[in-house]
């Protein structure tokens, strides 16, 4: 198949997704001899518009892994804003270290009624972003050289198709089909954690009032002209906790401490990416 550029498309709000997903576009696009172009939608002002792909065109697309599925705030952004014409496609999804469950099934699935035809796929551990115990410094070389390896043989795969069909879409993963319901976080007692209204405080005597908290944060939750405000949901992505430069933003919330906790307990032996061509 003739392609004539590589897209990386991806969620990302600590840039976990963002590493893996360029890392795979790149060396794809190093393989066709093909422009890499980036098409990062974790911001509100990437997702003013839809986006449409054609049949030359090769997309590896991403999102981290949240209670085992698609983030549930992403999923209409993913369900509406991206449309492929028989283009072909790489679905790839991050998590923490547990388990990503459904999560990259459910990608492939909504990507594949979208109009894209998934030929290869992934699942990549990465420091979980809730710990900092977990992952720290993943992805790392040995997660790159799988990753750097699973690009090349998706790029042959995709170069020895003559046409669409030849691909064998849908890409076969793990995963239930129809997906499962979303994962329960539980506490350190064993017990659901219920930490959905959680938000991020803010420690007055660190901060400094720079509002790169609300600039960086993916649904425009906190208020740029009050940074102490988050009027809006919060999904716990932690892109206001992790970049902000005075590490004033922080979560006290029992719950979600609780079940940070077991995590740390509980998933910090090493998982290995899974790749499936």
């Amino acid at each position: 198949m003739q392609i004539k550029t590589v897209k990386a498309v991806y969620f990302s709000p600590v840039a976990n997704t963002k590493k893996v997903v360029e890392a795979a576009a790149k060396v794809m696009a190093f393989q066709f001899s093909v422009p890499m172009e980036v098409l990062d939608f974790t911001l509100p002002a990437a997702r003013t518009h839809s986006y449409s792909f054609g049949s030359d065109e090769l997309v590896v697309f991403g999102v981290p892994t949240y209670a085992g599925r698609v983030p549930n705030k992403v999923l209409p952004f993913v369900k509406e804003l991206f449309h492929g014409e028989e283009t072909p496609a790489v679905p790839i999804v991050t998590f923490g270290n547990r388990n990503y469950d459904d999560s990259l099934a459910e990608l492939r699935n909504e990507m594949e009624h979208n109009g894209f035809r998934t030929f290869a796929a992934a699942a990549f551990s990465c420091r979980h972003v809730f710990s900092n115990k977990i992952n720290m410094l993943r992805p790392d070389q040995a997660d790159m050289k799988v990753l750097s390896e699973f690009a090349e043989k998706a790029a042959q795969k995709l170069k020895d198709a003559r046409k669409t069909e030849d691909l064998g879409s849908p890409v076969q993963v793990k995963g239930n089909d129809p997906v499962g319901p979303y994962y329960r976080p539980l506490g350190t007692d064993g017990q659901p954690a219920v930490f959905l209204k959680a938000k991020p405080l803010t420690n007055p005597e660190r901060c400094d009032e720079c509002g790169l908290c609300a600039e960086v944060c993916p649904l425009g939750s906190i208020d740029p002209k009050d940074v102490y405000s988050v009027p809006g949901v919060c999904i716990k992505c932690m892109a206001c906790v992790r970049k902000c430069p005075q590490r004033a933003k922080y979560f006290e919330d029992e719950a979600f401490l609780s079940h940070i906790a077991m995590l740390d307990q509980n998933y910090t032996k090493r998982k290995e990416p899974e790749v499936f061509i």
